[in-house]
């Protein structure tokens, strides 16, 4: 098969160019203007931007929390990710206290093996650092093709590990050649917080946000940032929402240590004022919590600046049934955001169309970033010749309204309801065939293939 894409703007990272593209089988071959090659499909893009797949760093599918699954398995949420303009995501492995890393490993490969529809690939969450998992360390980097391991400072007694363990791990991925990722926030000091309002009979999703104040977020991630100073392992902060977090990575740069930094789409476009809603707030129970308008503006400049890389969501749906499991008690309501699908058009309208960042920005935080932060660059992540044909064809002009009548995510209500967006995703392709057209997808669960990363060395 091969696709010929003309008279389209082609958005990368440095350069905005009215150009042709040339695909053969899975990849691009030719990128130039008035391309001459005879294609088995032509695609008139005139009018629409062509940009590079998205890549979500930081989603989870099929994922066991808090005594029930995340809602979208890897068919249905892949299959959200591509209506959205997302070719790629990366979900989150969760060792088991006790367990082996391969037993995890094993566990989501059930999970996702021949479910996919978009390429994926794993981060593996280390929640039980011994001797044992040491040594396993060096065949998720070389066999697996897994070189990011999370860390949780917080859910203590699930996944949290305390600085020892951190600080253990972070010399063994370093020698290994990976990366420590972290869920900076401090545990102990939110559990006191949890307990504390529960006692006094506060029990609203207003107390989930109360129990996590912007303090427990900037804490963790200095101290995180200083850990891995001292290790020197490559260091990347999910789910970043606060100005107190990002002043913790500016300090670190001062001392000329780059570590990567991650928020996502609701940080940046809505905030805390939504859990004043009654129980209706549950709809956007997540941690870290929705933050404050300053912490918006930050963020923002943060992107602008570099010392916010990467764009993601988070996506960790919960169907309404599920997050009534915390009706009576704020603590038990499931902590999870669905977004998968609306990252890409959310960030376009109210980024590129608002003037907050520039569409080059949009390309490097939505894709070209994490392709290159987390060892995939240049086959993801571009739109050049030998790269994987995993392209979007976007409308800027287009405007539409996002509801859970229309969206593709396996929940039953939208946390952007009504929103009103500008700038649509048309037509998608992934590994060099047409995934998404005009709504409909026309490739089957399977499609999506497990990408094996290089290993990183925390620059980009």
């Amino acid at each position: 098969m091969s696709i010929l894409i003309k008279n389209g703007k082609v958005v990368g990272v440095g350069e905005i160019a009215d150009a042709d593209v040339y695909i053969e089988g899975e990849s691009i071959v030719a990128i130039g203007q008035n391309l001459s090659y005879k294609a088995d499909k032509v695609i008139d893009a005139k009018g629409m931007l062509v940009m590079p797949g998205g890549i979500d760093p930081h989603v989870h599918l099929d994922m066991p929390f808090m005594g029930t699954y995340s809602s979208d398995d890897y068919t249905s949420g892949t299959s959200a990710a591509l209506h959205g303009g997302t070719t790629m995501v990366i979900d989150f492995i969760l060792q088991t206290q006790g367990k082996s890393l391969y037993h995890a490993l094993g566990e989501w490969q059930g999970r996702s093996n021949n479910k996919a529809l978009c390429d994926y690939s794993f981060h593996m969450a280390v929640t039980d650092f011994n001797d044992n998992t040491k040594k396993e360390i060096a065949d998720m980097v070389n066999k697996e093709g897994i070189t990011s391991f999370k860390t949780f400072m917080a859910y203590k007694g699930a996944l949290m590990i305390d600085d020892r363990q951190m600080v253990g791990l972070m010399n063994e991925v370093k020698k290994q050649g990976g990366m420590v990722t972290v869920h900076a926030t401090n545990g102990d000091m939110i559990d006191f917080l949890v307990a504390k309002h529960r006692s006094e009979g506060k029990l609203s999703p207003l107390y989930h946000y109360l129990s996590q104040p912007e303090i427990t977020e900037s804490e963790a991630s200095g101290r995180f940032a200083d850990m891995a100073y001292h290790t020197g392992v490559p260091a990347y902060i999910v789910h970043m929402t606060c100005e107190g977090a990002l002043n913790q990575v500016r300090d670190a740069e001062k001392r000329n240590q780059r570590v990567f930094a991650e928020t996502c789409i609701q940080y940046l476009i809505i905030d805390a004022s939504l859990y004043e809603k009654d129980f209706d707030g549950a709809k956007w129970v997540m941690s870290p919590p929705l933050r404050e308008k300053k912490d918006q503006a930050a963020l923002w400049a943060g992107i602008n600046q570099g010392s916010v890389q990467v764009v993601a969501t988070d996506h960790c749906p919960f169907k309404w049934e599920q997050k009534l499991m915390g009706k009576d008690d704020f603590s038990k309501i499931p902590n999870g955001h669905p977004a998968i699908e609306h990252r890409m058009e959310l960030l376009f309208s109210e980024g590129v169309n608002k003037g907050k960042i520039s569409l080059n920005k949009y390309v490097e935080v939505t894709s070209t970033n994490a392709a290159k932060i987390f060892g995939m660059y240049p086959k993801k992540g571009c739109i050049a010749p030998g790269a994987d044909a995993d392209i979007i064809i976007f409308d800027p002009n287009e405007e539409h309204t996002l509801s859970v009548k229309s969206h593709h995510m396996n929940v039953d209500y939208s946390a952007y309801e009504g929103w009103k967006v500008k700038g649509k995703t048309k037509t998608v392709i992934m590994r060099g065939e047409v995934a998404v057209d005009k709504n409909e997808l026309l490739i089957k669960p399977g499609y999506g293939k497990f990408v094996k990363r290089n290993k990183v060395n925390g620059i980009i």
